[in-house]
């Protein structure tokens, strides 16, 4: 219990926070609560902590009992040698890193065979501590010869021999202690340099690590691109990755700290033996330990952008549930053209060849106006992808004549094959031909972009930074986060989400999910948030964390298309008492209700579960019941006259949007099949640190080219002012 308290006044120290409210949030996650109903639902116990708070703390919560609970094993281990002081167990319990803790067990760690420990085997530890009694000021040796002969034997020939193991054990304890072991990983922190060269079987011709060719960065500085490039390069084989640090620096360290005698031989073995001990004993390691460091700083940073990336994705503005036609573009094998209903529901499929002969343009036409009339198609969704931008000139030219022609969007594909194939879509869609599949959910990312996307693996998605190379189970949990983040963020609606969406809803697991589905199927939509209680497996428990995050469009109680939750209807009834409003009118009453928003005493309405925090968020929200919280649909214009590379003029002012945000700066789509690149240094007039501060994935920019390079297909683009 003293543990639990010191972690907990820990985490409240580096997170800002109190006690209380870490103690409080933590047994909300014991209960089974999830972070996005604790964040909107439980403010008042945990005094209004978001969920980048929350998420922080369950983060750092994990590392630290998972670091309690290992120098438990440590400080066991090291009693049952007998060996455990006052003073180590206190090093060992305050000690808050990993690392710290493991570099003061490795002194008591089991070893393999190692040279000192066969020097002790013959006898020579009595020799090593002699030699550390000849080690100060006032002690004058002319050799260590004399004091060595005392210990030959049949397993110690020489005095050389016997000098050597001793030298092997002192050398190990040097490379044991944590406290010499902190200061070389931080010196080589600080001051080193990462340095790279293609290697010799690549010198020759180009390589994508070009740019790593004779490469130096400072360690403490280095890009995280940089880093997660530089180590695949190593990966791969095509460059050679040091460390570079001034060792004569360590070297003169060490012997500062160890060398006491004035007498040239005592002198001359402690240099050698220090020399030994970091050369043999501590660099290596040393080295490993500051790239493991800064590889999962890299991943992290990496991770977060990867994060940010697929939230803008996620909640980028639906176009909205209306008749679509989605259009997946081929050459020769044609487009493959599928209906879309406003429910989302797939109607109809066509291939049609605008891109063939004369004869089957005109067909293509004919069959284009047909589905457009048929359906009252009020948006087309066309993938960019290969033959994207001639498919969409050629659907302008078919909705010209139209009297209310559709909206017409090119779409980002990234993605859409990896779903059409998988498991989810063939269940969906079992009759249906892979590309048509593709062309299915085009227009369903067009119509709700969210819905569709959670289908999807977030790593195919085409908004990650080596995605590959970094942490595979931490990017899993943090994207898996952002998902769920998302979707509770939004809401789904109960009665026509899919499965995949309705696993991302708090509460929820896949079987419940399913349940959800099949109920649905059996017995028809939902009229009532509570008859989610009749569906199998589906407890008092999961109903409270996932209901207020189901809407239910056109129920029998206005309040379950809200985000109000149900255990708060009865104070929202009295709100509604109180200003004399019918609650199926509730969200004509706006004016009435920004009015006690600012008057009335909350207080009025504050019970033991709900508090003033959780009435304010009701209030706002019955202000604009259901409302959808992205943002309003906008989409890119691109120019007629730019269909590929080649047409692209430097200086060109032209729209696009951004597709991908990274350290070193954004791509943007321009319509060209072909991203181009916008520097960090090009993203505005001023300064800056971090792309994410400047654009985000989905957004329409205006850029100008600055460069072109058609045979590389390097497209360099600019945000600034001319």
């Amino acid at each position: 219990m003293q543990n639990e308290q010191l972690i907990i006044q820990l985490i409240a120290q580096e997170l800002s926070l109190r006690a209380e409210q870490i103690k409080n949030a933590l047994e909300l996650f014991a209960e089974g609560a999830t972070i996005p109903f604790v964040a909107r639902y439980r403010k008042e116990r945990t005094g209004e902590m978001n969920e980048i708070q929350l998420r922080d703390l369950q983060d750092r919560y994990a590392y630290l009992t998972e670091l309690r609970d290992r120098k438990a094993v440590i400080l066991q281990a090291i009693s049952d040698q007998g060996k455990l002081t006052d003073a180590l167990r206190a090093k060992i319990e305050t000690c808050t890193q990993k690392t710290e803790l493991e570099d003061l067990y490795l002194p008591y760690r089991p070893k393999r065979r190692t040279r000192a420990a066969i020097a002790r085997e013959k006898r020579l530890k009595p020799l090593a501590e002699a030699i550390k009694t000849f080690n100060r000021p006032n002690i004058n040796i002319a050799s260590l010869a004399p004091e060595a002969t005392k210990y030959l034997s049949e397993q110690v020939k020489t005095v050389e021999e016997a000098i050597k193991g001793a030298s092997d054990i002192l050398a190990e304890e040097i490379a044991d202690s944590a406290e010499y072991r902190a200061y070389i990983r931080e010196y080589l922190m600080q001051t080193g340099f990462f340095v790279s060269q293609i290697k010799a079987a690549h010198a020759v011709g180009t390589t994508k690590f070009e740019m790593y060719r004779d490469y130096q960065a400072k360690v403490k500085v280095i890009a995280p691109h940089n880093l997660l490039a530089l180590l695949r390069g190593e990966t791969e084989e095509i460059l050679t990755l040091n460390l570079d640090f001034d060792e004569d620096h360590v070297l003169d360290y060490l012997e500062a700290q160890q060398i006491r005698a004035k007498t040239p031989a005592v002198k001359q073995f402690y240099q050698d033996m220090l020399k030994d001990a970091f050369n043999r004993l501590i660099k290596a390691s040393a080295i490993a330990s500051v790239i493991t460091e800064k590889k999962a700083w890299a991943d992290g940073e990496s991770i977060k952008t990867f994060e940010t990336n697929l939230r803008d994705l996620l909640l980028a503005a639906p176009a909205g549930m209306k008749p679509t036609l989605a259009i997946d573009p081929g050459f020769r094998t044609g487009c493959k053209t599928a209906v879309i209903s406003e429910t989302g529901k797939f109607l109809e499929y066509q291939t049609i060849f605008p891109h063939q002969a004369l004869a089957q343009r005109e067909q293509a036409t004919r069959t284009l106006r047909t589905l457009i009339e048929k359906y009252q198609i009020q948006l087309i969704a066309i993938g960019n992808g290969t033959a994207g931008r001639e498919t969409d000139a050629f659907v302008m030219e078919v909705i010209q004549g139209l009297k209310i022609p559709p909206i017409k969007v090119m779409v980002n594909e990234s993605g859409a094959s990896i779903y059409s194939a998988s498991p989810v879509a063939i269940a969906e869609f079992p009759e249906l031909d892979l590309t048509v599949r593709g062309a299915v959910s085009i227009g369903r990312r067009l119509q709700d972009p969210l819905a569709e996307l959670v289908k999807i693996d977030p790593k195919s998605i085409g908004v990650g930074q080596y995605q590959h190379d970094v942490d595979q189970k931490l990017l899993k949990k943090k994207l898996d986060d952002t998902v769920e983040s998302c979707v509770n963020f939004v809401g789904v609606d109960l009665n026509t989400a899919s499965k995949e969406l309705l696993t991302f809803v708090s509460g929820l697991s896949a079987t419940v999910a399913n349940n959800i589905i099949t109920y649905r199927n059996q017995n028809g939509a939902f009229r009532d948030r509570r008859h989610l209680l009749k569906v199998p497996k589906l407890g008092a428990k999961a109903f409270e964390q996932a209901a207020g995050f189901l809407r239910i469009r056109g129920g029998a109680n206005p309040l379950d298309n809200t985000a109000v939750h149900p255990e708060s209807y009865s104070v929202v009834e009295a709100i509604a008492r109180d200003l004399n409003v019918d609650l199926s009118k509730i969200s004509q009453a706006a004016d009435k209700l920004k009015t006690v928003n600012l008057t009335v005493n909350l207080k009025k309405y504050v019970t033991d579960a709900i508090g003033e925090p959780t009435l304010r968020d009701i209030l706002r929200e019955l202000e604009k019941p259901g409302r959808d919280p992205r943002a309003e649909f906008k989409y890119a214009t691109f120019s007629d006259a730019i269909q590929k590379i080649s047409d692209l003029q430097i200086g060109m002012e032209i729209e696009g949007i951004i597709t991908n945000v990274a350290n070193f700066g954004a791509f943007v789509d321009i319509g060209v099949h072909q991203d181009g690149l916008i520097h960090i240094s090009q993203l505005a007039d001023r300064f800056v640190s971090d792309p994410k501060q400047i654009v985000k994935v989905g957004q329409v920019v205006k850029v100008r080219v600055l460069e072109v390079n058609e045979s590389l297909k390097r497209i360099s683009l600019s945000m600034r002012s001319a």
